[in-house]
């Protein structure tokens, strides 16, 4: 997909991470700083795929790579993905020793059944709602049978909230918007799009968080055994 050719949502985040991409990496805690219910989450997904033993994960929306650096921390055989290049750039300056790739979570570059696991760690909410089918089958797609999936990211308390943002991460200017779906929602999309959820977890706002965040557990069904 050119940028010519891209659909406009995702012109604007590209280009708007591009612009904040350094300073992004300054102000975005690093996961050994996060509260230890987010890490908990992250390490309860590294071990299922380790279990699993499926493949590799994608690191869906990477930015600068720090969530896939701790996941390759974990043990896990992990790649980033992003829409941004300068964060790529950032990404494989700051980890030379992982892999990471300019990509859409629209229309990734894999092959079926290809993953052990995908992790889209606040990725997912700058996507429009009409275009979650979109990227969540895209999820099913590369998934191997059996393959666990791992999203995170802010929520509606009890309704759709679109939010545009103009400036971010200390004053640069950006134009993309915020789709905060009910965690409900949310999970009525993984559903649809072939995911069973085994666990989810939302963080109420206060001192650790600052909206509602959503954490969801879910797997790709594995194939049923022949006789």
């Amino acid at each position: 997909m050119t940028h010519e050719s891209a659909p406009s949502h995702l012109t604007a985040i590209r280009d708007s991470y591009d612009t904040v991409a350094a300073a992004y990496v300054q102000l975005v805690k690093n996961p050994e700083e996060l509260d230890p219910l987010s890490r908990a989450m992250l390490a309860a997904f590294a071990e299922s795929v380790q279990t699993a033993g499926l493949g590799p994960v994608a690191d869906l929306g990477c930015g600068p790579g720090k969530v896939t650096a701790h996941l390759a921390a974990l043990g896990v055989p992990a790649f980033g993905v992003d829409l941004s290049p300068k964060m790529i750039e950032l990404a494989g300056r700051a980890h030379p020793h992982l892999s990471f790739t300019v990509g859409s979570m629209t229309a990734l570059a894999l092959r079926d059944g290809e993953l052990g696991g995908i992790l889209a760690y606040y990725s997912t909410h700058h996507t429009p709602p009409e275009q979650l089918p979109v990227v969540y089958a895209e999820f099913h797609r590369t998934l191997a049978p059996g393959g666990l999936l791992m999203l995170a990211g802010y929520v509606g308390d009890e309704e759709y909230l679109r939010l545009r943002t103009t400036q971010a991460y200390g004053g640069h200017p950006v134009s993309y918007e915020s789709h905060l779906l009910p965690a409900e929602k949310i999970a009525e999309l993984l559903n649809r799009a072939g995911f069973v959820i085994t666990s989810r977890l939302v963080q109420e706002p206060g001192e650790v968080v600052k909206r509602t965040v959503a954490t969801f557990l879910a797997r790709k069904p594995a194939l049923p055994h022949m006789p």
